[in-house]
């Protein structure tokens, strides 16, 4: 049995050690990732939380054999430099919407327990793995509830016509819910002129944001309507 000393150190046993906690825990993220259809899964996160811990060992393989550097330049490398991998998951739909923020910050805390793993805290490594696919599995279900309490709804609406979206104004005031931000658009749908509309909504007492679009729903002339 290795002593807690004898783990920290470099050796055939401990960096197999390493890299199997890497490839464990990159791999748990990514497969609740890739569950989600994300462009980043299973395999994108073995190969970041592996690749920042082959860092760290190698970090620590320099100073300890060359007796010289910074045991923690190449970590800081690696931080920055994951960036832009994460930017890339990141998109603006045609509808103003924002997708791969939590894939992207998987990503970034995915090569930090690869760090950790890398280095040796192992107890960093497992805590913080267990951290974050709590965020990720158990805390989402939690955002969803807060969000639906929540007074402010963001719609994405798509009206066949301009009348469409007048009924749609009307609808909202005699319900006294009130537009905060509006953004309106006419696109083209096999040349027929359609009016999409962004808004931003809040209601003055709890209502259900389901409810509010099953009451837009029955709209004349809606084609299209979604929380974003």
């Amino acid at each position: 049995m290795l002593s807690a000393d004898l783990l920290r150190e470099l050796s055939v046993g401990t960096i197999a050690l390493r890299v199997m906690l890497a490839l464990t825990i990159g791999g748990m993220i990514g497969l609740e990732r890739g569950s989600k259809n994300q462009p980043a899964g299973f395999r994108t996160y073995m190969l970041v939380c592996l690749g920042a811990a082959s860092v760290m060992m190698t970090n620590q393989y320099i100073c300890n054999h060359f007796e010289s550097g910074d045991p923690s330049r190449l970590g800081a490398q690696v931080i920055s430099g994951i960036g832009f991998l994460g930017a890339g998951t990141i998109i603006v739909t045609k509808r103003n919407q924002v997708r791969g923020l939590t894939t992207a910050a998987g990503l970034w805390s995915s090569a930090c327990l690869g760090l950790a793993a890398g280095i040796g805290f192992y107890e960093g490594a497992v805590a913080a793995g267990a951290a974050v696919l709590l965020v990720m599995t158990v805390l989402r279900k939690v955002e969803y509830f807060f969000r639906e309490k929540s007074h402010y709804i963001r719609l994405y609406t798509n009206f066949a016509s301009a009348e469409g979206m007048n009924r749609l104004i009307e609808l909202l005031n005699e319900h006294a819910i009130k537009v905060l931000d509006m953004q309106i658009s006419k696109v083209y749908d096999n040349e027929q002129k359609e009016i999409v509309a962004i808004l931003q909504i809040k209601t003055k007492k709890h209502v259900s944001h389901s409810d509010i679009i099953r009451m837009v729903s029955g709209i004349e002339g809606l084609k299209l309507i979604e929380e974003i």
